[in-house]
Parts: structure tokens; C-alpha cells; sequence
């Protein structure tokens, strides 16, 4: 019986997926670990569709601490696997935002969804004070430094490109 053939990762973003599922990977775990250890702050400018939510999403799975997949890698050897950080992943990838107050719901949602998911809760009430005081909550409850992830941040600004008013509006509070 022929071997089985690995499956291409078409449309595929998340990590765990294309691991668990056996797909194809392409180990770019090395360039991780050095963006890791020479650098605070990114930001990753590249074409639509070129891997950017992939990364991210690699890098969440690293910072948490699932090992498993990264068995086979360039990292699994490089990493301390017994430290895992809080993250905070904020993503504008889902739903068209057409408003200042869409926006601003929308980020509530996600601080909301990302407090549930790391058993904490902000003081604040603002959006600004609210990721402050996540950030801060997320620290004093696990003693780790806290990694916060933004993907698609300029979906919002895409999504209304034609209509100056609203994007005006959306590049003012994101940019």
C-alpha cells in the first residue's frame, strides 16, 4: 500500500491544525526564535494572505507552552518549555465594522473574550484602561510578562476604504 501523502495547508491559519492534521510545514520556528530573542515590538507588513495570521498564531501556541507541537522543530531544543505566558490575541479578522461604535464594541468583545480566557477581569472601564488593566491583571496572575498579539488590525480600515468619513475615523483610533 502507498505511504500517505501529507495534505497542503491551503487556507489553513491555525498552527494546531496544521500540525495535528499532518500537513505540510515549512519549519520557520529558527527565524521565531531569533525575532524573539533580538527584538521587543513588531510589526509585520506582508501582502494579504502571505502567513501573517500563521505566525501569529505560531507564536501564540509557543508563548502558551504546547510543546507537542513543536516536536520535530528547530525550537522544541531552544525553548523553555516548563514557562508559559499569558497571552492576549486581538484579531479584526471576523464581521465588517462600518463605525466609530462598531469598532468600539468589537474591541470590547474581544477584551472580554480575552479576560474569560485568561481568568482575569479589568477595573476600567475605557478601552484604553480596560487592555491596561488586562495586561496588568494578566501579569500579577501568573508572575509572567504578558504577550499581546494583533492580527488584522487593518481590516476595519479595508472594510471601508471607499467611504473616507468612516475610514478617517477607523485609522484616527487604530493608527
Amino acid at each position: 500500500m502507498p505511504p500517505t501523502r501529507r495534505k497542503l495547508p491551503i487556507g489553513i491559519q491555525t498552527f494546531s491544525e496544521i500540525r495535528n492534521e499532518d500537513h505540510y510545514y515549512v519549519d520557520k520556528t529558527g527565524f521565531v526564535q531569533r525575532l524573539i530573542e533580538q527584538g521587543k515590538y513588531y510589526f509585520l507588513s506582508r501582502p494579504r494572505r502571505f502567513g501573517k495570521s500563521l505566525l501569529v498564531d505560531t507564536l501564540k501556541e509557543l508563548f502558551e507552552g504546547n510543546e507537542p507541537l513543536f516536536r520535530g522543530l528547530h525550537i522544541h531544543d531552544h525553548w523553555d518549555w516548563q514557562t508559559r505566558y499569558p497571552v492576549v490575541r486581538l484579531s479584526f479578522a471576523d464581521g465588517v465594522l462600518h463605525s466609530r461604535a462598531e469598532l468600539d464594541a468589537k474591541i470590547n468583545e474581544l477584551l472580554t473574550d480575552q479576560e474569560t480566557r485568561l481568568g482575569v477581569r479589568s477595573p476600567h472601564q475605557s478601552i484604553s484602561g480596560r487592555f491596561h488593566g488586562l495586561i496588568q491583571a494578566a501579569h500579577a496572575h501568573t508572575g509572567q510578562r504578558v504577550v499581546v498579539l494583533v492580527d488584522e488590525y487593518d481590516k476595519p480600515i479595508l472594510d471601508n476604504i471607499t467611504d473616507t468619513d468612516i475610514s478617517e475615523v477607523v485609522v484616527s483610533f487604530i493608527g
